[in-house]
C-alpha cells in the first residue's frame, strides 16, 4: 500500500462514528412544474462501494445526485446515511462532496492551494502534510506549484478529486467527471478513479451516460430511464442477463428477434424455455427467460453470434439458422462487425475478433448463423424493441 493510502487509512480510523454507513434513498421523488424527474426511487448504496447511476440525458440521474448533495430538495421521500436522515440538511453539513465535469478549480491558486482550500477555510492543522499526501494519492506531487491552466484536463480532474477527498467525505459524488476528456485520456482516468476508490475505501456514486465508463469502474450499476431504475446489478449481470429491452439496448448492443414461447422443458442442466423464432426452435435457459408464455423478444449479443460461409461447420450447437447473407462489413481493428440479412427480413449484428483464423468475409457472402443457447435471453414482447437504442452521432 502507498504512503498516501496508509495515511488515509490511519486517518479513517479517527473519523466519527458515521464511518462505514450505507446511503439509502426511500421513495425519493422530484417534481418540476412540467415533468417528474425522479419517481419514487428506492436505492441503497453499500458503504465503500463504487456505484454508478447510468442512463441517457434527462433520465433523472443528475437530479438524484443533486438531491443527495443537498443542491436540490426532494418533493417527497427521504435520504439516509446510516441511521441519520439528511434529506433536508444543508449541503455543507452533509459528509458528502461532489466532483463536477467542469472541475471548478480556482485558476489564480496553484494546485497545492486548490487542494488545501477547504481545510484552510475550516482552520484545520497540518494542512500542508495532508495536501502532500492527497497529491501523492492522485500522483501529482511534482505539479503542486503549477496553476490549473498549465495542466491537462486529466490532471485538472485529479486535482478536483484530491480537493474533494481531502475533506474526508463519507460519500463522494461524481457528476459526469470524465465527460470533458478525450477518449484516450478518459479511458486512462477510468482506471485511475477505480484505483483511487479502492485505496481510500470511500463510497463513490458516479453519474454517467457512458456505458463503458460505468462497466469499467462500478461494482454495481443502476440503469435509469424516465426517472426510475430499470435494472440494478453487477456489470456482468446487467450485460449478460438484461431484464428489459431498454437495458439490452442501452448497455451495449443486442439483436432482438420476435418469437413465441412453445414450451418449457426440464433437463439435467435445468429448465429450458423453447421458443419458435420464425420457424426455428431455439432454447433459452429458464433463469434468462423473463417471459414464460406468449410472445417475446429473443435476445443475443452480437459478439455471441457466430457466422460461417454456407455449409461450413459452426461451433455453437443448439441454435442454428440458415439463409443469411452479409449486407455490410466494418473492419474496426480489433474486430470485424457484420450485418447479416436473415430470411424473415431482419438484419442481425455479428462481431468477430480479428484473430487471423480466416480472412474477413465479403459483402454478399451466404452464411449460416448460430449461437450457444446459454448466451440467449428472452424479454416480454410488450416492451418496445427500440427502447434504449443509442443513435450514432
Amino acid at each position: 500500500m502507498s504512503l498516501a493510502a496508509d495515511s488515509a487509512a490511519h486517518r479513517a480510523s479517527d473519523r466519527s462514528q458515521g464511518e462505514g454507513r450505507s446511503l439509502r434513498l426511500t421513495a425519493l421523488t422530484k417534481e418540476f412544474a412540467t415533468f417528474t424527474a425522479v419517481r419514487s426511487l428506492d436505492l441503497e448504496v453499500p458503504a465503500g462501494t463504487f456505484f454508478a447511476l447510468l442512463g441517457p440525458s434527462g433520465c433523472g440521474k443528475t437530479t438524484t445526485l443533486r438531491m443527495v448533495a443537498g443542491l436540490d430538495t426532494p418533493t417527497s421521500g427521504t435520504i439516509h446515511l446510516g441511521d441519520d436522515e439528511i434529506t433536508y440538511e444543508k449541503p455543507y453539513r452533509r459528509p458528502v462532496n461532489t466532483v463536477f465535469q467542469n472541475y471548478a478549480l480556482f485558476p489564480h491558486l496553484d494546485i497545492h492551494e486548490n487542494v488545501a482550500f477547504g481545510l484552510r477555510r475550516r482552520k484545520v492543522k497540518d494542512v500542508d502534510q495532508q495536501v502532500q499526501e492527497m497529491l501523492s494519492l492522485v500522483e501529482l506531487e511534482a505539479q503542486a506549484r503549477k496553476k490549473p491552466p498549465q495542466m491537462s484536463g486529466g490532471q485538472q480532474q485529479r486535482v478536483a478529486l484530491a480537493r474533494a477527498l481531502i475533506n474526508r467525505p463519507e460519500v463522494l459524488l461524481l457528476d459526469e467527471p470524465l465527460g470533458a476528456l478525450d477518449l484516450k485520456l478518459r479511458r486512462g482516468m477510468q482506471i485511475e478513479l477505480k484505483r483511487i476508490q479502492t485505496e481510500v475505501g470511500l463510497t463513490f456514486v458516479h453519474v454517467t451516460h457512458d456505458q463503458e465508463e460505468a462497466m469499467t469502474m462500478a461494482d454495481t450499476i443502476a440503469v435509469m430511464n424516465s426517472g426510475v431504475i430499470e435494472q440494478m446489478g453487477s456489470p456482468a449481470e446487467l450485460y449478460e442477463n438484461p431484464r428489459t429491452t431498454f437495458v439490452a439496448n442501452f448497455l451495449g448492443q443486442s439483436n432482438l428477434i420476435a418469437g413465441a414461447v412453445s414450451s418449457t422443458v426440464s433437463s439435467t442442466d435445468g429448465d429450458v424455455v423453447r421458443v419458435d423464432m420464425h420457424g426455428t426452435q431455439v432454447s433459452i435457459p429458464a433463469d434468462r427467460a423473463h417471459v414464460r408464455a406468449g410472445d417475446g423478444w429473443v435476445g443475443i449479443r452480437p459478439e455471441k453470434v457466430l457466422i460461417e460461409p454456407l455449409g461450413e461447420p459452426l461451433d455453437a450447437p443448439g441454435n442454428h439458422l440458415t439463409g443469411g447473407v452479409i449486407t455490410d462489413v466494418s473492419f474496426v481493428g480489433v474486430s470485424t462487425q457484420y450485418l447479416v440479412m436473415m430470411p424473415w427480413g431482419q438484419e442481425l449484428m455479428s462481431f468477430e475478433q480479428n484473430t487471423g483464423r480466416r480472412p474477413v468475409l465479403a459483402t454478399g457472402t451466404k452464411v449460416d448463423v448460430s449461437w450457444r443457447p446459454e448466451f440467449a435471453f428472452l424479454l416480454p414482447a410488450s416492451q418496445d424493441v427500440n427502447a434504449g437504442v443509442v443513435e450514432e452521432s
